[in-house]
């Protein structure tokens, strides 16, 4: 499965979930795409207020729309430009707080089928190697 190449560029896909899914920007932009590479892809969240939850601490809602975007953004670069793709499952493990900056999930599919496609998204805090968070999640696959 390593020798899957994305089918769709890093600005290609940028474009298309810009037009498709301008909600997610709704109040300005705090996630961005960074990179696909072969069955992976790398999404950012900036550290914003927005984000935050009673204490100070990054919320669990704004890592899961993390990890969600960033496994939707890889599938996508190997599929194509399929806007009904759905999320059916997420799972995740919150392990420790993260700082107060940025957060960066790498993304990497573990089975791209016809149907279902399973990642997994690893957090972490911009500037530290610590697992903030580890998500795993399966997407459903329109017929074409």
């Amino acid at each position: 499965m390593t020798s899957h190449q994305p089918i769709m560029t890093r600005d290609e896909l940028a474009e298309f979930l810009d037009r498709e899914f301008p909600q997610l920007h709704f109040a300005g932009r705090t996630y961005h795409l960074d990179d696909v590479g072969p069955l992976t892809a790398r999404v950012r969240m900036d550290y914003h207020e927005r984000h935050l939850r009673p204490g100070g601490t990054l919320s669990g809602p704004s890592m899961m729309a993390l990890a969600d975007f960033g496994l939707y953004a890889v599938i996508l670069a190997h599929i194509g430009p399929v806007a009904l793709a759905v999320t059916t499952s997420l799972n995740f493990n919150f392990l420790r707080k993260p700082g107060q900056t940025a957060l960066i999930a790498d993304c990497r599919l573990m089975k791209l089928g016809k149907r279902l496609v399973v990642g997994e998204a690893s957090i972490y805090s911009e500037g530290d190697q610590d697992l903030v968070c580890h998500a795993t999640g399966t997407y459903s696959i329109p017929v074409r």
